[in-house]
C-alpha cells in the first residue's frame, strides 16, 4: 500500500513571550489495492470477432469502484489491422477523477514464470497515478501483444489465457488529534452467561452424570455443542425430555465442560479436583479432552491440547500420547512422540502403565516411536536434558510406577 504523509503545524500565542501552543494534523494519501484473475478460454474462436470489439471480465470492485478487464483479440484501433492485440482495465461505475496504479500480466503457462508485465506498481511515476474521468475510461495498450507471437508462445496453453489484473485506487485522508477519549472494555458476554448458570434461573434441563445432577438451559447448550443441538432440536429428539443421562464422563469433567459452555473459560482446575499436583491437573485436561472432542468443542479441545504439549511428564506422557492419536490431535502427538523418543526419557516410559495401555490401545503408533527412536539415534547422542531433569511428576526416585487416580 502506497502512503505519503503531509504535517502541518500551526502555533498561536497571545505575545511572543507567551509559551507557544502547537497543534498538529496529517494528510495521508495511500492506495486501496484489490486483484482479478481473467480466463479466457476458446480463444481461436473469439478472432474475428472485429477490430475495436472485446471480450470482458466480470466486474470486480476495488477502492469502491467496479472494474474490468477488456481484451480485443483483433485489437482495438483500425490502423493496426488486427496485428495486435489490445489488453485494457476500465472504470466500470460511475465515478469522477478517479486516481488509481494498474498492473497487466499475461502469464506464461510453461511454468517458467516469464510473464509479460506491464505496471504502475513499484517505480517512479513522472505524471502521478492515472486518472480515469468517467465510467468507461480505460488504461491499458493497444499494441499489447503482436498476434502472430502470442499464438506461438507459451502464454497461449490449451487454447486459453491467463490475465492477471491489480488495481490501486489512490485516496486521501485527514488525520488529526482524537478529539474524545473512550474506553470500550472487552466482551463480558461469557461473564453473563456464567452467572445464568451459577444462580440456575430458567433452567429448562437436567443432566445425569453418575449420581450427580446439573442443571442447564436448552439453548444455550445447543448454541455451544452442534451434538447437544442435535440432541435436544435435532428430528430424532425426544419431545418430552427434560433430562439427558450422560455416559463415560466423570462429574468433574462434565462440571469443568458445563462452567467452559457458559463462561467461555476454564475453572480452576486445583479448586475442581482438590489435588495441586500436575499429574491431576494432566489428567483432568485429559478427560477433558475428550470430552470436548466427543460435545464438539473445538476452542476447548485445542486450549486442552496446549496445556498437555507444555506439561509432558514420564508419568501421564504414554496416556497423552494414546489420546492424542484417538482424538486427531497431530501437534500433541508430534510432542509427545519427540519426548518419548529421547533416550532419557524411553527406558523410564516404558515402565509405566501407562505404555503398557498405549502398546495395547495403538499399536500403529509404537510403530511411529521406534521410526521416531532411530531418526534419533541417526543424529548421534542427544545433548538435551539429563535424565535427572526429566519431570518426574509422579513417579518416585528409583523410577517404579505410581498409580495415578482422579
Amino acid at each position: 500500500m502506497g502512503r505519503a504523509c503531509v504535517e502541518t503545524p500551526g502555533t498561536s500565542s497571545s505575545s511572543p513571550s507567551a509559551a507557544a501552543a502547537t497543534t498538529t494534523s496529517a494528510s495521508v494519501t495511500e492506495t486501496v489495492n484489490g486483484e482479478h484473475d481473467f480466463r479466457i478460454s476458446g480463444y481461436a474462436l473469439s478472432k474475428g470477432i472485429g477490430i475495436g470489439k472485446y471480450v470482458a471480465s466480470d466486474t470486480f470492485m476495488v477502492g469502491g469502484y467496479s472494474w474490468a478487464i477488456y481484451f480485443y483479440p483483433d485489437g482495438k484501433s483500425l490502423e493496426d489491422n488486427a496485428t495486435y492485440v489490445s489488453l485494457f482495465i476500465a472504470l466500470a461505475s460511475e465515478g469522477t477523477d478517479v486516481r488509481a496504479l494498474f498492473e497487466l500480466t499475461l502469464l506464461d503457462q510453461s511454468g517458467r514464470e516469464r510473464h509479460k508485465v506491464h505496471s504502475h506498481f513499484g517505480r517512479s511515476l513522472d505524471s502521478g497515478p492515472y486518472t480515469l474521468k468517467y465510467r468507461g475510461s480505460m488504461w491499458g495498450y493497444k499494441r499489447f501483444f503482436k498476434r502472430s507471437q502470442l499464438e506461438t508462445s507459451d502464454y497461449l496453453k490449451d487454447d486459453c489465457l491467463q490475465i492477471h489484473c491489480c488495481v490501486g485506487v489512490v485516496g486521501s485522508r485527514m488525520e488529526g488529534p482524537k478529539t474524545y477519549s473512550i474506553h470500550v472494555p472487552p466482551s463480558d458476554i461469557g461473564q453473563h452467561f456464567g452467572q445464568l448458570l451459577e444462580c440456575g434461573k430458567g433452567t429448562d434441563i437436567s443432566l445425569k452424570v453418575k449420581g450427580e445432577t446439573f442443571l442447564a438451559h436448552k439453548l444455550v447448550l445447543a448454541a455451544r455443542s452442534p451434538v447437544l443441538r442435535a440432541q435436544l432440536f435435532g428430528p430424532m429428539r425426544d419431545e418430552n425430555s427434560s433430562c439427558i443421562k450422560v455416559e463415560d464422563i466423570e462429574p468433574p469433567v462434565f462440571k469443568a465442560l458445563l462452567h467452559f459452555m457458559y463462561w467461555d473459560s476454564l475453572p480452576d482446575m486445583e479448586e475442581l479436583t482438590g489435588l495441586n499436583t500436575k499429574w491431576a491437573s494432566t489428567l483432568m485436561f485429559q478427560h477433558l479432552l475428550a470430552a470436548a472432542d466427543l460435545y464438539g468443542l473445538d476452542r476447548l479441545k485445542l486450549i486442552c491440547e496446549t496445556n498437555l504439549c507444555q506439561n509432558v511428564a514420564i508419568n501421564t506422557i504414554a496416556t497423552t500420547l494414546a489420546l492424542a492419536e484417538q482424538h486427531h490431535c497431530f501437534e500433541l502427538k508430534s510432542v509427545c512422540l519427540k519426548f518419548v523418543a529421547l533416550p532419557e526419557n524411553l527406558k523410564a516410559v516404558m515402565q509405566t502403565d501407562g505404555f503398557d495401555y498405549l502398546n495395547e490401545s495403538c499399536p500403529r503408533v509404537m510403530t511411529e516411536l521406534l521410526e521416531c527412536v532411530a531418526r534419533i539415534s541417526e543424529h548421534g547422542p542427544t545433548r538435551g536434558k539429563r535424565a535427572s531433569e526429566v519431570i518426574l511428576d509422579g513417579v518416585n526416585v528409583h523410577g517404579r510406577r505410581v498409580k495415578q487416580r482422579l
